[in-house]
């Protein structure tokens, strides 16, 4: 049975069916996508974990813990500042020491807290590393390279030779 009364939504879908603006879209009459799987009730819950890149989905808070000292320098390579450095190696301790004193679900934690120290040393040495510029050597000019280029001494280096 159709009804009298038409939405502003129906309207609109009315009109661009009539006006062709769904004809010829790409994949258009083809079945959705289901990537080699079988039909799976959680298609949605997988397919955000794989969109949104949640690593620690459905892991153990021990477990998830262990992935994300695992991937610590990953996310400090992305920090700016020491302070934030600090702030996020200090936020995974109390994490770790949180999880170590009181009963978690799963495997018991085996991950020890992280030195903030050394962690900022290792960061400060990773980021004046990738920040200096690399050395040459045709930068160096020595008096012995000079005169093999043929090139003439200055007069300084001569007096005090």
């Amino acid at each position: 049975m159709a009804s009298w009364y038409e939405t502003r939504i129906d309207r609109q879908l009315r009109e661009a069916q009539e006006r062709g603006d769904f004809d010829n879209l790409p994949s258009a009459g083809k079945p959705l996508p289901n990537n080699g799987e079988e039909y799976d009730a959680e298609w949605w819950l997988k397919g955000l974990v794989r969109r949104e890149s949640i690593a620690s989905a459905g892991l153990p808070p021990a477990l998830a813990l262990r992935k994300e000292v695992e991937d610590l320098p990953k996310v400090l390579a992305r920090k700016r500042t020491e302070t934030a450095v600090r702030q996020v190696v200090t936020e995974l301790n109390d994490r770790i020491l949180l999880a170590r004193r009181g009963p978690v679900d799963g495997p018991p934690v085996a991950v020890k807290p992280i030195d903030v120290d050394a962690v900022v040393r290792e960061w400060r040495s990773a980021r004046a590393a990738a920040t200096a510029p690399p050395a040459t050597t045709t930068d160096v000019v020595t008096p012995d390279s000079a005169a093999q280029r043929g090139r003439r001494s200055r007069w300084w280096s001569r007096r005090s030779a």
